[in-house]
């Protein structure tokens, strides 16, 4: 069984930086694609970014573009996001997201990934 965990969520300061984990268990982490999502409240979850199986691909949201960095470490089953210049609109629950396969154009879709984490609260504050 694939499983996920977020971690290093919490309170950051407007114009702050994180690094999110994104820890997988139980299955070949060095053949998924790793994405993340975030979800405001009263909000649709939504695309932040998603590195490749073999990391030579990276795609993000046009919103976080020269903020965000998503890398992987494949010797310790993790994923990663780092976003820099944090704004209160980056406020919500931050997931990542697994599949292996992933056809072209399709990485941005929810519906796209199989295994899913159960999210890291991320909250800016102004």
């Amino acid at each position: 069984q694939v499983r996920l965990v977020e971690s290093g969520g919490g309170v950051v300061q407007a114009g702050g930086s994180l690094r999110l984990s994104c820890a997988v268990s139980g299955g070949t982490f060095d053949r998924y694609a790793v994405a993340w999502f975030r979800q405001a409240p009263g909000k649709e979850r939504v695309f932040v970014g998603m590195i490749t199986w073999n990391g030579q691909g990276l795609y993000y949201h046009d919103s976080v573009k020269g903020r965000a960095i998503v890398s992987r470490d494949n010797a310790k089953n993790t994923g990663y996001l780092q976003m820099i210049t944090l704004k209160p609109e980056d406020t919500a629950i931050y997931y990542c997201a697994a599949n292996w396969g992933i056809p072209d154009g399709t990485w941005a879709r929810t519906t796209t990934y199989h295994y899913w984490g159960q999210g890291t609260q991320v909250t800016v504050s102004s």
